[in-house]
């Protein structure tokens, strides 16, 4: 274990004082927050362009279902040609025309149709289609002549707000959120899916360069291949971890600190809102008076996060040590990354499939494919995680952590013994059955 210790030491510093590692660890918050700001400040971006807009209403539907706003005005002309109006479009400086047939067909509705030179605003284009229809819908209940029609179709209106409660073993009832556990369930699974491959391209990469540079040979002079290859991978997760913990830091911090200095409120905006009696308190309260925040908020105090903190923690752990193994596996039999295509296609499969089954697994927590699929070692670290934040058994959980750990401590003897001969061997391109061979080759 001692030797172990010092690969780990030796893989952690030797990283953390590259260039490279600490170019990347302050440049990609800097990215992540410029984007984050970037996709903020986007949406308060608004389209002032005017824009005027020539409606040849045929239907008689027109001039009451669009109304004119800060940036669009509608002209009226039920008289108008189109090729008229096409020919004199940029001298009077049009946005678009928006031709309105009569009320035709069975349905007893017009064709809107929208010209322009341009491609025109999808959202002129959603408000055009949007007043349109509730012109029609407006007109074909008025025709039926009912009398109290609008308060008949107000008092229909309904919008229930459903609620699930969730028995536990102790026949406890607590809320419950189909919408909040997708959320946590796709969050933890990505970062699992992420990070497995990523760091297990990491793991690959180290020892391709190593083995490249011949310095593996002076290096398995001292250690064994078995312990350079596990110190190896817990040095590098290491690094990685420490890596993707101060990119969180980092980004938070900086989005947060853009926020308050660019994004702060105007004292006109301050004063204005305290002018109409809203305060911070009032407005929290008003928050808290809505249902929906309500039920959200149920839904969050009754997640359980221990299990979820800790299911993740070893699913993750555990999935890394496992495809980290033969990640290393693969870079000990080659020596350029150009090379590993074809040998690391059947890591890769299982992972694009875990996350393929995550999707079904959102929708289906407790079917017959979830759960087999969250007890196979190679699917189990995404699988179980989109099942977790739903409800799982405790022996299930245990039972796909046992499984998982005993399939890592198999994988690491086979890869174990591939990188014992690969890392040693040069000059030659194996093939997946002359590694099937090496398994066989006793100390």
């Amino acid at each position: 274990m001692k030797k172990i210790f010092l690969i780990i030491e030796r893989e952690f510093l030797t990283r953390v004082k590259k260039k490279s590692f600490i170019i990347t660890t302050i440049l990609v918050p800097l990215l992540m927050a410029g984007v984050m700001v970037g996709m903020f400040l986007i949406q308060t971006i608004k389209d002032d362009e005017k824009k005027k807009i020539v409606v040849i209403d045929q239907s008689g539907l027109a001039t009451t279902a669009f109304e004119n706003t800060e940036n669009i005005t509608f002209d009226f002309r039920s008289d108008a040609s189109l090729d008229s109006l096409k020919k004199n479009f940029k001298e009077e400086k049009l946005y678009a025309i928006v031709s309105i047939s009569e009320l035709t067909g069975q349905k007893n509705q017009p064709i809107v149709d929208i010209y322009s030179f341009k491609q025109i605003n999808l959202d002129v284009q959603r408000q055009v289609g949007r007043s349109m229809e509730q012109a029609v819908e407006e007109y074909k209940l008025n025709s039926y002549d009912i009398q109290g029609l609008d308060t008949i179709m107000a008092s229909i209106k309904t919008n229930l707000n459903v609620k699930l409660f969730v028995w536990d073993d102790a026949g406890k009832e607590k809320v419950s959120n189909a919408g909040l556990n997708m959320g946590i369930s796709y969050v933890l699974t990505f970062i699992i899916y992420f990070f497995i491959f990523l760091f297990g391209n990491m793991v690959m990469t180290g020892v391709i360069e190593e083995k490249s540079s011949r310095i593996i040979e002076v290096i398995v002079s001292s250690v064994k291949p078995f312990q350079l290859m596990m110190g190896k991978i817990i040095g590098i997760a290491s690094v990685g971890l420490l890596q993707f913990l101060i990119w969180i830091i980092l980004t938070f911090g900086l989005v947060l600190g853009v926020q308050s200095f660019f994004l702060k409120p105007s004292p006109e905006a301050i004063t204005q809102t305290m002018g109409q009696g809203v305060v911070p308190e009032e407005m929290m309260q008003q928050v808290l008076q809505d249902p929906a925040v309500n039920d959200i908020i149920a839904s969050i105090a009754s997640i359980n996060f221990v299990p979820i903190i800790l299911s993740f923690f070893f699913f993750f752990l555990f999935g890394y040590l496992l495809y980290a193994s033969m990640f290393a596996a693969v870079g000990s039999a080659v020596e350029k990354e150009a090379d590993t295509q074809q040998l690391v296609l059947p890591i890769t499969i299982p992972l694009m499939i875990g996350l393929f089954l995550m999707l079904h697994t959102f929708q289906y927590p407790n079917s017959s494919l979830s759960f087999w699929s969250s007890m196979v070692p190679f699917t189990s670290p995404m699988v179980m995680m989109a099942r977790v934040p739903f409800g799982v058994p405790l022996w299930e959980i245990a039972l796909s952590l046992s499984l998982l750990f005993l399939t890592f401590v198999g994988m690491a003897w086979f890869a174990g013994k591939i990188y014992r001969t690969g890392i040693l061997m040069y000059g030659k391109k194996p093939s997946l059955k002359e590694m099937w061979k090496w398994l066989k080759y006793k100390n």
